[in-house]
């Protein structure tokens, strides 16, 4: 063997792939890559890194989307009450549909006062509070189906016995939205006039009704659109006005 020593050095090898550079360097990341539990990016998917909302939590709600809310109620509240001193109450053909169709819009208005209460949590952070909101909500649904069909459909089916039931449900939900409004008050979640005024808002029903059984349509009509304009109007642009009394701190804990 021809051996030679020499201080040339080696020259590299071609033939064998490149090594990894070591876990982070050159901007490289470690071979476990495994991931939080609960999504990516933040945690759960809540939108908040690192912090998960609680299972039945509602999600907050902003000022911008409280007085939308409340205008709604306030339009919904002015425009029956517009047809019921033009028509009365009920209104006879034409005006009897008028007065449903625009009882209709009161009705959407109270929904937007309802969503309000159920994003708040203004009757307690309670389940059983929670259910009770969402119960008036649906039998609210159900006198609104009422309220269209018989504004809608011809004389021979809009009187027909299968809806009657449907037009129980007027009457339930205005005194199920008065039973709200004395939780509401005593909860203590809204603060203000906001905590108080509902109290005179629901009573509609409480009070319009024995009103046409005692002085007749043409004295309770004026209670009727009287009372929806200081009642559910008021109560809308309070929400317009003032947000923030229904967003603070509430001044109790769970109902």
């Amino acid at each position: 063997m021809d051996a030679r020593i020499t201080d040339e050095p080696a020259k590299a090898r071609t033939d064998l792939p490149p090594a990894a550079p070591p876990a982070g360097v050159n901007g490289s990341r470690p071979a476990n890559r495994s991931r939080p539990a609960g999504g990516s990016g933040a945690a759960g998917g809540s939108g908040t890194a690192g912090v998960a909302r609680p299972v039945g939590a509602a999600r907050p709600v902003g000022a911008a989307a409280v007085r939308r809310a409340g205008a709604g109620l306030t339009a919904g509240a002015l425009t029956w009450a517009t047809a019921i001193s033009i028509f009365g109450s009920t209104g006879v053909g034409v005006g009897e549909r008028v007065v449903d169709l625009t009882g209709l819009c009161f009705q959407l208005g109270v929904f937007c006062l309802l969503w309000v209460q159920l994003r708040t949590r203004a009757i307690g952070t309670s389940r059983a509070a929670a259910i009770a909101l969402r119960v008036e909500a649906v039998v609210l649904g159900v006198a609104s189906v009422w309220s269209l069909l018989h504004g809608v459909l011809p004389d021979d089916l809009k009187n027909a016995a299968w809806l009657a039931p449907l037009d129980l449900c007027w009457p339930l939900s205005m005194l199920g939205m008065a039973a709200i409004s004395v939780k509401l008050a005593t909860a203590g979640r809204w603060s203000g006039l906001l905590r108080w005024w509902p109290l005179v808002a629901e009573s509609w029903a409480v009070v319009t009704v024995p009103s046409f059984l005692l002085v007749g349509e043409d004295l309770s009509r004026w209670v009727g659109a009287g009372h929806l304009v200081i009642g559910y109007a008021a109560l809308g642009l309070m929400l317009v006005a003032r947000p923030g009394q229904v967003l603070g701190s509430p001044a109790s804990g769970r109902a």
